[in-house]
Protein backbone atom coordinates (compact mmCIF):
# COMPACT_ATOMS: atom_id res chain seq x y z
CA UNK A 1 0.00 0.00 0.00
CA UNK A 2 1.05 3.10 -1.17
CA UNK A 3 1.23 6.27 1.11
CA UNK A 4 1.26 9.90 0.12
CA UNK A 5 2.59 12.64 1.59
CA UNK A 6 0.63 15.30 2.85
CA UNK A 7 0.55 18.09 0.93
CA UNK A 8 2.36 21.33 2.28
CA UNK A 9 0.80 24.75 2.12
CA UNK A 10 2.82 27.83 1.22
CA UNK A 11 2.48 31.42 1.79
CA UNK A 12 5.25 34.12 1.97
CA UNK A 13 7.84 31.75 2.12
CA UNK A 14 6.86 29.77 4.80
CA UNK A 15 5.31 26.37 4.40
CA UNK A 16 2.66 25.15 6.68
CA UNK A 17 1.18 20.82 7.02
CA UNK A 18 -2.41 22.40 6.86
CA UNK A 19 -4.70 24.87 6.33
CA UNK A 20 -5.62 25.35 10.27
CA UNK A 21 -1.63 25.32 10.40
CA UNK A 22 -1.67 28.39 7.94
CA UNK A 23 -4.70 30.57 9.20
CA UNK A 24 -3.23 30.28 12.78
CA UNK A 25 0.39 30.70 11.62
CA UNK A 26 -1.18 34.01 10.16
CA UNK A 27 -3.88 35.29 12.48
CA UNK A 28 -2.59 33.17 15.43
CA UNK A 29 -1.04 34.91 19.03
CA UNK A 30 -2.30 36.71 21.78
CA UNK A 31 -2.49 40.30 19.75
CA UNK A 32 -3.13 39.45 16.10
CA UNK A 33 -6.84 38.72 16.49
CA UNK A 34 -7.36 41.64 19.03
CA UNK A 35 -5.44 44.11 16.68
CA UNK A 36 -7.41 43.18 13.76
CA UNK A 37 -10.96 42.83 15.45
CA UNK A 38 -9.89 46.89 16.10
CA UNK A 39 -9.31 47.63 12.77
CA UNK A 40 -12.74 45.70 11.05
CA UNK A 41 -14.59 49.02 10.94
CA UNK A 42 -12.24 52.12 11.08
CA UNK A 43 -8.49 53.48 10.76
CA UNK A 44 -6.95 53.83 13.74
CA UNK A 45 -3.72 55.64 14.67
CA UNK A 46 -1.04 53.37 16.75
CA UNK A 47 -1.92 55.53 20.35
CA UNK A 48 -5.67 54.40 19.24
CA UNK A 49 -4.64 51.04 19.05
CA UNK A 50 -2.48 51.11 22.38
CA UNK A 51 -4.97 52.90 24.59
CA UNK A 52 -7.47 50.16 23.38
CA UNK A 53 -4.93 47.11 23.93
CA UNK A 54 -3.81 48.63 27.63
CA UNK A 55 -2.39 45.34 28.46
CA UNK A 56 -0.08 45.19 25.30
CA UNK A 57 3.66 46.17 25.10
CA UNK A 58 4.97 48.88 22.79
CA UNK A 59 6.93 46.36 21.64
CA UNK A 60 5.12 43.60 21.21
CA UNK A 61 2.01 45.66 19.48
CA UNK A 62 4.96 46.95 16.71
CA UNK A 63 6.11 43.39 15.97
CA UNK A 64 2.57 42.43 15.45
CA UNK A 65 2.05 45.32 13.49
CA UNK A 66 4.75 44.97 11.69
CA UNK A 67 3.96 41.03 11.06
CA UNK A 68 0.72 41.78 10.36
CA UNK A 69 1.68 44.41 7.87
CA UNK A 70 4.72 42.02 6.08
CA UNK A 71 1.55 38.88 5.54
CA UNK A 72 -0.51 42.05 3.60
CA UNK A 73 -3.10 41.73 6.05
CA UNK A 74 -2.70 45.26 7.34
CA UNK A 75 -1.84 48.56 5.51
CA UNK A 76 0.50 51.32 7.51
CA UNK A 77 0.13 54.80 6.07
CA UNK A 78 2.54 57.40 7.28
CA UNK A 79 1.40 61.52 6.87
CA UNK A 80 4.68 63.37 6.94
CA UNK A 81 2.83 66.48 4.89
CA UNK A 82 3.52 68.65 8.78
CA UNK A 83 4.85 67.29 11.90
CA UNK A 84 4.03 65.67 14.21
CA UNK A 85 4.45 62.61 12.35
CA UNK A 86 0.90 61.03 11.97
CA UNK A 87 0.55 56.95 11.05
CA UNK A 88 -2.81 55.13 10.68
CA UNK A 89 -3.46 51.37 10.61
CA UNK A 90 -6.32 49.92 8.30
CA UNK A 91 -7.09 46.49 6.71
CA UNK A 92 -6.17 45.82 3.56
CA UNK A 93 -8.28 44.43 1.08
CA UNK A 94 -7.37 40.57 1.95
CA UNK A 95 -7.01 41.31 5.43
CA UNK A 96 -10.55 42.80 5.26
CA UNK A 97 -10.88 38.93 3.90
CA UNK A 98 -10.54 37.82 7.54
CA UNK A 99 -13.65 39.98 9.14
CA UNK A 100 -16.09 37.14 9.57
CA UNK A 101 -13.68 34.90 10.78
CA UNK A 102 -12.60 37.36 13.60
CA UNK A 103 -16.12 38.76 13.95
CA UNK A 104 -16.96 34.72 14.78
CA UNK A 105 -14.38 34.82 17.76
CA UNK A 106 -15.50 38.15 18.71
CA UNK A 107 -19.02 36.36 18.99
CA UNK A 108 -18.08 33.15 20.30
CA UNK A 109 -16.26 34.95 23.23
CA UNK A 110 -19.35 37.00 24.26
CA UNK A 111 -21.44 33.46 23.95
CA UNK A 112 -18.91 31.90 26.58
CA UNK A 113 -19.42 34.96 28.83
CA UNK A 114 -22.98 34.91 28.96
CA UNK A 115 -23.41 31.27 29.12
CA UNK A 116 -20.74 30.00 30.69
CA UNK A 117 -19.07 32.16 33.14
CA UNK A 118 -19.31 31.96 37.28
Amino acid sequence: METVAPKKLKFRGREYPCCASLTMGIIGGKWKTVILFHLMNKKLRYYELRKSMPTVTERTLSLQLKALEEDGLIRRKVYTSKPPLKVEYSLTDFGKTLIPIIQSIADWGDFVVENYSK
